[in-house]
This record gives C-alpha cells, structure tokens and sequence, in this order.
C-alpha cells in the first residue's frame, strides 16, 4: 500500500479528532439499532400489514424474518431526465435478488425537482431546502423497520446527498447507491456557450437558443456537463458507495440493467455476510468522507458539495470544515478538464479513462485512504476496475492505466493544475469559495469597484440597459439560505461571461450559489454571514473597490474600515419571496437553517 500524504494523513486526523465525540455517538446509536432492528420485531399485526400487498410466494419469504428484504427508496419522476430510467428499476431488482432467495419491497419515493428547469425561476429557492425533505422521506420509507438492505436510486443535485443524510440514519444497514448515468452527447459544450453568449448579446434569439438548449439536453440520463449531478456519482465512487464503474454507464444498455441487477443482489450479500463491516453507518467515516473531498478537487467538481459533503458528514457524526477543503486543495492536483471546467462532457472523461484512472491516479500518489470498507469489499482499489460484459455476464476488469485523452485526464504528473480547482477566501467581507479550474491565470486576481444588486434580476437588466459594460465587481446579495433559500444564479454567469470577453475585469461576489457552473467568471459563492444575517456584504455600497484575490485567498472591501463598520446594513428589500411557488410551505426551513459553512442544515449543523 503506498504511503499516504502528509496533508492528507493530517487533515484525516484532525477531522477524527475534532468529531470524535459526535462520531462515537452516532456508531453507538447504529450499533444498537442493528441489535434491535428487523421484522423479528414486529408484531403479528405490523408484519401483516408489510407483507399484505405481496404476492403469495412472497409473503411465504417476507414472513420468515431470517430471509434478507430489501428497501427500494427512489427519486423516479418521468419529467426528468436523469430519473425517468429509475422507472424500470424495482422490477430488475426485486427479479434479480429472488434469485438469491430473497425479496425487494419499493419502500418510498423521494421529490426530485430539477435545478435546470426552476433556473431563474421562484421555484429555485425550494431547491436547497429540497436536500433535507428528502432526508426525511427517505427517513420515512425506512422507519417501518421491515428490511435488511436499503438501495437508493437517485441522481441529481440534491437527491443524492439528500437520500445519503436519510440513509445514514438508518447506518446500521448496508446501502448501495444506484444511479442511471448520463445521457448521450449531444451538441458540443463549445458551440452552446457561444449560442447562449449570442443570445446574452441579443445578436440570435429564441428560438436559436431553444433549439441550442434542446439539442444538448435532448434524452434520458444526466446531463452531461460537470455539474452537481455528475460531481454526486463521482462522490458514490470515491467513498464506496456504488459499485465500481457504475456512474457514468448510460441508459439503455445491457451493461447499465446488468449494474442494476448486481446492485440489488450485492446488497443482499452485504446483509447476509457483512452486516458489520458493511453497514452505511461504517463504510461512511472520516476516511471515506477525506475520499470524497480528494475527488472533489481532483476531478473540479462542484462547489454545492462545499455544503452538500458538509451536511452529509455531520449524519454520520463527523465535522468538516472549509479548511479541510482548502488544505487538501493545495496538495490534489487537478487531473480532469470536464465541462464548464473544459470543452469535454462527462462521456468524453468516461471514454479517457474515468473513475478507474482518477482512482488509480489518486491512490498511487498516496492522495486518498486505499484502506476503506467499500459496499465492494475491503479496500479502494475495487475501483480502479471497470465493468463490462463478457459473453452477457457482468465482470469486472483494470481499468486504463494510461488516459484515452489528456485534454480531457491527465496524469498526477502531468496535472492540468498544480491544486485542486477550489480555493477558500477570507477577508473584512466574510468567508466564502471559488472554483478556480475553469479561470484564466490572469482572472485571478480582481480589483474593481462594486455594483450592488440585492436581486439577480438587476443585474440582468443593467446589461440589457448596456449600463455594465465596464470593469466591475458584481455583488449580489440577499441570497443566501435564511433570505430565501440560496438559490442557484446561473442565468448572471452568460452576461459576465459577455464582458469578461470583452477585455473587462469583471467578478461576481455573493451569498447565493453557482454549482460550479461559473465557468472563466471569477464567482467568491457562498459568502457568510450572509447579508440577510447583518453580515458585511449588506454594507457595501456600489462604487466600493473589492478586491478578489484567488492566490493569496483574500477577499476585502478597500474602504476604510471605521467607514465601512459605521455604514448601516441594508435591509432585504421587500419581496414575495415568502410566497407562491410553494414557498409559503419553507417559512420554517428559512428560519431554522444553518449558516453555509455548517451545511445550510435544519438538522445537525448550527449556525
């Protein structure tokens, strides 16, 4: 085994010892759970009622508490394109785990509301808090206490780490993540950033962009770019979760029904002979979560798991912070250039190699713990292999050693960056991220004066006023979890982007999100306390000089400092923010939510 980093050996240590208490809690109450769990429980009346809807030769299995049952919880939606596939899946498990004498049951569905469609749109401020209701209903389907074995089938931005923080608690039993992959390539990544740069112009319309938009995203899977969706199967790979190799399989194929099946049948194996070593609740330590966080960097994923990981090891007991983040970012080079990071989509990084090179890659320089319990069996290396089909039975082979495409995956020696492609800023204007791996090496550094807009939407009509084109600092503000559910600013990125081309120096600073979507526009995201909170983004005013500093991690407001803490915050403006769109129904989420760097929870994380 090759010897670990220092900073990563470092950084795991510090993460055991500042959770250890909340860690040993929470292995306590799974190891009890697991002495008290099971149909041999129930009563007479409670089992009736579990096996009551099945099928005769079932209720003979279902009834006897020693035969393995397996809970189904999904995140199945035929709007959706990453979740329509999830349809067929209940039907291949609960057919593939009755060959190993057990039984499946669909326990529960979970929402899944897509971020694509709610983009600049009410409904997006629904889309963080959607994260811990589907903590909840995956909670729900699994408190009837009737199974063995959980599979999670889900994709998307919140869905997977919401059904990880339901899941966790419920560790005492093994869990295997189950995704549907991503669509086909559709129209280049290149070709619709320059469409929708056009239309952000006003120099094509509409239905141009319609037309960009349809044919990129045009059938069943993921979306293929390298956002939060993409960036959770990445997250189910490096911390054990999936089977090996099974992220990036598309839809619609004999090797994707194949992993679905094998899913299935694994969980009932982990059931039967790995209870222990198996469980959600041990496979899910600081290890596992280090793992993640290496990935994360290496690969350029998103920055929504600067909340999403955070929240997902505190229901496993653990504490990360963004330290922890920024100290592995400056030891995990960034080997993959995946779009908004580069022109390639997620197929294009499968075909060069995939998870099984980054695995390989990241293990070999000593970057990730090799010595992990995986739903796989013991030990990473698991998945530096890749699934294929021989003669119609599922194997698994080494994957590549060397990439198929260095544009698109390189070699730890040869990194397209010498860090990862996140950095954590601090300054007199609070903390926050920036995903570096798409920025020019000239971009990362701003200092311009402030424009302050306290909606994204005025932002939006001051380009089309013309009113921006200029060297400035975009401060976008009221928009974090407690204002009104930190949506995602997506639609501000295409005209920065505009001027940035231009020759304009131009960033954004705010306290909403960007899932990493930015791209070359330098975006300080997720800045706390946020302005909603008092915090100092609510005293700038337009024509203050920021400063965006990438290299040094700074992050500060130039005017003089008893000035600028004489100001009188700003007050969010009035809005209906608190209603229509099913907001009304969040009022209490608003409320109770942790600050960002705590995970933006209701549940485990203080503010």
């Amino acid at each position: 085994m090759v010897p670990l980093h220092p900073t990563v050996r470092d950084v795991t240590e510090r993460i055991a010892h500042r959770s250890h208490d909340r860690r040993r809690a929470y292995r306590q109450r799974i190891d009890a759970a697991a002495r008290g769990a099971g149909r041999a429980k129930l009563s007479c009346s409670n089992l009736a009622h579990v096996v009551a809807a099945s099928s005769a030769d079932e209720k003979v299995l279902q009834l006897n508490p020693t035969i393995t049952n397996v809970a189904i919880v999904s995140a199945y939606n035929d709007m959706l394109s990453a979740h329509q596939p999830l349809e067929a899946y209940p039907a291949l498990i609960k057919a593939a785990v009755r060959e190993l004498g057990a039984t499946a049951q669909y326990a529960g569905g979970v929402p899944a509301m897509c971020d694509g469609v709610t983009q600049g749109r009410p409904g997006m401020e629904l889309s963080l808090f959607s994260r811990d209701v589907i903590a909840m209903a995956t909670a729900v389907a699994l408190t009837h206490d009737a199974f063995d074995a959980v599979l999670c089938l889900g994709v998307c931005d919140k869905i997977v780490p919401g059904l990880l923080i339901g899941a966790l608690v419920f560790g005492h039993l093994p869990a295997i993540f189950v995704p549907a992959g991503p669509m086909q390539s559709g129209l280049p990544n290149k070709k619709k950033a320059e469409i929708r740069a056009l239309h952000a112009e006003g120099k094509v319309g509409r239905d141009a962009l319609l037309e960009a938009e349809t044919q990129s995203y045009h059938s069943v899977g993921t979306c293929t770019f390298y956002g939060t969706a993409n960036s959770n199967q990445m997250l189910m790979e490096m911390m054990g979760l999936h089977l090996p190799g099974t992220a990036f399989i598309t839809p619609g194929t004999a090797l994707r029904e194949a992993l679905t099946r094998a899913a299935g049948k694994r969980a009932v194996e982990l059931a039967r002979y790995d209870r222990d070593g198996g469980a959600l609740g041990h496979i899910v330590d600081e290890k596992a979560i280090v793992n993640g966080l290496v990935g994360l960097l290496a690969t350029g994923g998103s920055t929504n798991h600067t909340i999403h990981l955070i929240a997902m090891a505190a229901a496993a007991g653990i504490t990360i912070t963004w330290d922890d983040f920024a100290d592995l970012s400056r030891v995990v080079p960034l080997i993959a250039r995946v779009y908004p990071n580069g022109p390639a989509d997620i197929n294009h990084f499968h075909a060069a190699g995939g998870m099984s090179f980054v695995v390989r890659e990241l293990l070999d320089a000593g970057l990730a713990h090799e010595d992990v319990h995986t739903v796989a069996g013991f030990g990473l290396r698991h998945y530096q292999q890749e699934p294929f089909l021989d003669n119609g039975v599922l194997t698994w082979r080494d994957g590549p050693e060397t990439s198929g495409d260095e544009t698109v995956l390189r070699p730890i020696a040869r990194p397209f960056g010498a860090q990862g492609g996140l950095r954590v800023l601090d300054g007199n204007l609070g903390r926050c991220v920036v995903k570096t791996s798409a920025c020019h090496d000239d971009h990362l550094i701003t200092q311009a004066p402030a424009i302050v807009f306290d909606h994204p939407d005025e932002l939006m009509a001051a380009f089309d006023r013309g009113e921006l084109d200029r060297d400035f600092i975009a401060v976008v503000r009221f928009q974090g979890p407690r204002s009104n559910g930190m949506p995602e600013l997506h639609n501000v990125i295409p005209p920065l982007s505009v001027l940035l081309d231009r020759g304009r120096k131009v960033a954004l600073v705010t306290d909403g999100r960007m899932s990493g979507a930015s791209g070359k526009v330098p975006a300080a995201i997720h800045l706390t306390p946020e302005a909603s909170e008092a915090g100092p983004l609510a005293r700038v005013h337009t024509g203050d000089v920021i400063r965006v500093d990438c290299i040094a991690g700074t992050l500060f407001s130039l005017v003089d400092p008893v000035e600028f803490a004489a100001r009188t915050p700003a007050i969010s403006p009035e809005t209906d923010a608190e209603y229509g769109f099913g907001r009304e129904l969040f009022g209490h989420m608003r409320d109770a939510v942790g600050s960002v760097e705590h995970g933006a929870s209701v549940f485990f994380a203080s503010r």
